[in-house]
Formats: structure tokens, sequence, C-alpha cells
């Protein structure tokens, strides 16, 4: 199908690391019937056209009249269960959690990323005021909790939006999220994207600020060895896998759903002793995926993947810091959402695809 096409070349055009990490953002395309989005733990780059998910939008559309139950494990597995009842016979996969978000935008294609530069933004202190100014045509989203309550409070203001302004928006933006893009054609997605990088390079730019992070050069191959062999003796199995960095400034917080769910929340910084990472384990409730020392930066997992996005997260995140200084300094998740994220079984799937 020639506009499925379209659709997997706008995922690999936007699944690049300067939109998206790991298996973050996501992309669809609607018809009048049927909704292709991309599945959960899949990532932008690797899409074709037989992977996108295909979704009865009549079924989708059921969720929002949903009773939904108060507890809010009850109430994921509920629109859980819904999602996997609209898929369409024939198709396979786990459809993104945001496709009820997909479904409720206007236009026939949505492009939802995470770039660095959005999110200086979008995890700013001045983030909303800020959007107010350079997109003024946007919509902004304050920080709520991904799944069915995200989708219920977007489907609310895009209706007041559309009441106000006498059309839908095309351009969201998600405060410690990232940004939604909408459009019935490739080109308009692209035309938007262009303009919000290019107005934000301009912003950055007249406030002094860097849009690259600077990594300090590798300690010595001795020092780095030597905390190496140590956090493996400490951690064990939860550091199979050690990549290292030189030093850059490691986010002290969680910066977005993407930063905890690859990085975790918060870095180590203590001695490599099993006993100390045990209390970090018992505080935290797991083990690090970052961790600094004298030596620099350490990602850590049992797998080499997932080593590997801890790091490139733990540096995104520091950008993202960088960057939200031309904005206020930068606006760390809540513990309450912090930990809304840290125990949700949607972010737990997504982890163990990689």
């Amino acid at each position: 199908m020639k506009l499925l096409d379209e659709i997997v070349a706008l995922s690999h055009e936007f699944g690049t690391r300067d939109y998206v990490k790991g298996g973050g953002g996501n992309t669809s395309y609607k018809s009048s019937t049927v909704l292709w989005v991309k599945p959960s733990g899949t990532t932008l780059a690797g899409m074709t056209p037989p992977a996108f998910v295909a979704m009865d939008r009549t079924a989708m559309q059921r969720l929002y009249s949903l009773e939904i139950p108060s507890d809010p494990q009850a109430r994921e597995a509920l629109v859980r269960d819904t999602m996997a009842a609209a898929v369409a016979p024939g198709s396979s996969g786990r459809p993104s959690v945001e496709a009820p978000l997909h479904e409720l935008l206007p236009g026939a294609f949505v492009v939802h990323t995470h770039p660095a530069l959005v999110n200086g933004m979008t995890c700013s202190k001045r983030g909303a005021e800020t959007c107010a100014r350079l997109f003024p045509e946007a919509l902004w989203i304050p920080y709520i909790d991904p799944g069915y309550t995200l989708c219920m409070d977007v489907r609310r203001r895009v209706l007041d939006f559309s009441k106000k302004q006498g059309h839908a928006p095309a351009l969201l933006f998600l405060e410690n999220h990232g940004v939604f893009v909408t459009g019935d054609t490739g080109d308009q997605i692209r035309a938007i994207y262009r303009h919000v990088m290019e107005t934000l390079c301009s912003e950055y730019a007249s406030k002094g600020v860097a849009t690259t992070m600077r990594v300090s050069d590798p300690g010595s191959a001795e020092r780095i060895d030597v905390d190496r062999k140590a956090i493996a003796a400490a951690m064990g199995t939860d550091a199979a896998l050690i990549v290292h960095s030189g030093a850059f400034p490691v986010p002290q917080g969680p910066v977005s759903p993407d930063h905890i769910v690859y990085s975790k929340s918060f870095p180590y910084t203590g001695a490599l002793r099993a006993g100390d990472f045990q209390a970090y384990q018992k505080e935290r409730g797991a083990m690090p995926r970052v961790i600094v020392t004298s030596a620099g930066v350490f990602g850590v997992a049992s797998t080499p993947k997932q080593a590997d996005l801890a790091l490139e997260l733990a540096q995104d995140g520091a950008l993202v810091c960088q960057l939200a200084a031309a904005f206020g300094g930068i606006q760390y998740m809540t513990d309450r959402a912090r930990l809304f994220i840290e125990n949700w079984e949607v972010e737990s799937y997504r982890q163990k695809q990689v």
C-alpha cells in the first residue's frame, strides 16, 4: 500500500538518534476505517509496511466511552485488553500504548518523537511560556501519566482547542515527554518538524546555549579497568555488560519517561562495593543502569543493547539539561510521576523487547 510506504519513509527519517533513542517514538497512518500504528518495543528505523499493527478505528473509539476503574492497574489492564481486541484479524504485534492518541489526532499521518532539541524546552521550568511565545499555533500539554489518562486529557484539550481556534492542532508539545506532529501528507509533517527544529536552534543560539554536549576524554585505561572490574564484582549479573564514556554532567533525576525506562531515574555515584549497590537498590527499587566514577560514566545492564542504551540515554538527558538552561533550567519529573513509570507494565514490556 503506497501510503504505508510513506509512513515507513517518515518512520525512517524521524527514527534517527536526533529524534528518538531505543524504541522511543511512534508513527501511524489512518484511513477512514483502519489505523496502522507502530508496535510497542520496536524501533522507528526498523519499520516495514507489514510491521505496522492494523487496528479497527471503530473498536478503538470505544476507549473514549469506557467506564474506567479507579485503580490504575485495573484501568491499564482494561485499556490494554480493549486495544488488543481492536487489532484487525491477520495483524500481529502489540500496538503502541499511544495508539488511542494517534486515533484522536485529525491528520492521516502522525509522527511522535523525543528530540533533545525539543525536550530542552518541554523539560524546562519555563516550557509552557516558551511554547506560547515560539509556537503560538501549538497545543501545550502539561505532564500527565502516559497511556489512557494522557489520551483522554489530550482528547479534551484538542476538542477545546478546536472549538476556540476553528481547527484542530497540528503540533502538540507534551511536558517532560516530546512532540506530536499530525498532517494529511508526509510533506506537511516534514515542514512542521523543520519549523520546530529551526526555531528552537535559533533560540538556543540567541541564548548562547550549545546544541551539542561535550564529553571529556576517557580517563586512563588502567583506572577504567579497575572500576569496571569493581562494578562487575559488586553487581554480578546486573552488570554482565559494561560500557564506558568520558565524563559528562549526568542528570541527577528523571528527565522523561524514556530516560527512566532505559537509564533509570537516578545515577549511582557511591563506592563500588556490593553493600553500597544493595543499599541503592533498596532505596530506589532497582539496581542502577548508570554509574559515575572518577574514571567517567559507565552504562551497565544484563545485555549489550541495554547497557548501550543506558549510556546513550544518560548522555541525551545531559544534553536536555544543558539545553533547558535556555528556558530557566531543567524541571525533573515528580516522584509521583516517576513511580508510575517505574511500575508501569507497559514500560516493563517495552524494555524487555530491547
